[in-house]
């Protein structure tokens, strides 16, 4: 993804991550958007209340998720899909965790989660395709691992695979080689057909 796809990504998640919640199973607490308390007071008021997170905007949020994952994670250098694949497993789990599982999938030392250098250089030099599956399977086991999963499974595990599907559509799409220029008037096989016979008239006029 480019720096401008920043905006489809964040749409995506928005539509994963909902609106308020304060759920007694949720260790992040008063969420909305998907920005915990502890974020919002983070990176907006210091000593936010619950009341202040359920009134949090839409702009807001696209602000705290911008630098506290997209550009933490550097998403913009990451291969079409990878990003997203990354971008979303770090809003989900935290980018402790998914740095250090890309850093580990593309066999580089996980004793940090820093997406430095020599994680893009590897991740442009991987298949990005094989490297979204890898990552999203791997986050679908930790999150069956965890306590909570017979609370939030059903939605995590859907989570996971519309990710996957959109991430894999991105990697292809990004790989799949230029369409093949033609006129308005004239088609492939058509002006195949067409290079063919003229071809077999100038043979026939040699033989003459």
């Amino acid at each position: 993804m480019t720096a401008s796809s920043y905006d489809a990504a964040l749409a995506r998640l928005l539509a994963h991550e909902g609106g308020y919640s304060n759920h007694p199973s949720d260790p992040g607490g008063p969420t909305k958007f998907g920005i915990t308390i502890a974020d919002y007071r983070k990176y907006v008021k210091p000593d936010a209340a619950a009341a202040d997170v359920k009134a949090m905007t839409v702009a807001e949020a696209k602000t705290i998720y911008r630098a506290r994952y997209w550009d933490a994670q550097r998403c913009d250098e990451l291969p079409a899909g990878v990003d997203y694949a990354v971008f979303d497993y770090g809003v989900n789990s935290g980018i402790g965790r998914s740095g250090k599982v890309l850093r580990r999938l593309l066999k580089l030392p996980d004793t940090t989660h820093k997406v430095t250098d020599e994680v893009i250089a590897a991740a442009r030099r991987a298949d990005a395709a094989a490297l979204v599956v890898a990552i999203c399977d791997e986050r679908l086991r930790f999150l069956k691992s965890l306590k909570t999963w017979p609370v939030f499974g059903k939605g995590w595990g859907r989570r996971v695979a519309e990710v996957r599907a959109a991430a894999l559509a991105m990697a292809q799409q990004a790989t799949a080689p230029p369409p093949v220029a033609t006129t308005a008037n004239e088609q492939p096989a058509t002006r195949g057909l067409f290079h063919a016979f003229v071809s077999m008239l100038n043979a026939m006029s040699r033989r003459s």
